[in-house]
């Protein structure tokens, strides 16, 4: 998850080009979605999402980043959370509506490599209180951006995190990485 120094997700208008992106941090990010084989998305995310990752690939000009990205994306198993979309018939894609600590619980207990969740800052508020989150990956962006959306605005749990390691990128980028206690 991006965030600005002072806990912020997005602009109040869902904006993100205050992110800083560059090879080094996706070649970071690279390395995790190698080892992860399912993608967990929240409504807002998830569309976000597909509307460029699908493609990307194909697109004039493809950075190493967008081919590797967009292969990983078409091929992984995406879970979606949404209260609004239910019967979508989209590639490798499930929604879930409804009793959803119990089907992220079983999502957790299949075989395979991790589960990976990209932005989607009420998905991630939503499932803390069940403790089915296990890591954090705050990639803290060195902007202020003084208001928009929080990341974990309202929680209503107390979760202590461990930090397990920490990387600074030229930019001043940090990426944090937790895990929950």
């Amino acid at each position: 998850m991006h965030v600005s120094v002072d806990g912020l997700a997005a602009t109040p208008d869902r904006q993100l080009s205050w992110v800083h992106l560059d090879e080094g941090v996706f070649d970071y990010a690279d390395d995790q979605t190698d080892n992860a084989d399912t993608a967990l998305y929240g409504r807002i995310t998830y569309e976000l999402m597909d509307s460029y990752w699908p493609t990307a690939a194909d697109e004039p000009g493809a950075t190493k980043h967008d081919i590797h990205h967009s292969a990983w994306y078409n091929n992984v198993e995406k879970v979606v959370l949404s209260r609004t979309i239910k019967n979508a018939h989209a590639k490798n894609t499930r929604f879930i509506s409804e009793n959803v600590p119990a089907e992220i619980q079983k999502l957790k207990e299949k075989s395979g490599k991790n589960i990976i969740m990209f932005g989607s800052p009420g998905t991630v508020r939503s499932l803390l209180p069940d403790n089915l989150i296990d890591e954090l990956w705050l990639f803290i962006n060195p902007v202020i951006l003084g208001k928009g959306i929080p990341y974990l605005q309202d929680v209503k749990t107390h979760t202590k995190l461990e930090l397990v390691s920490s990387k600074t990128f030229p930019s001043g980028l940090i990426c944090a990485h937790y895990i929950t206690k």
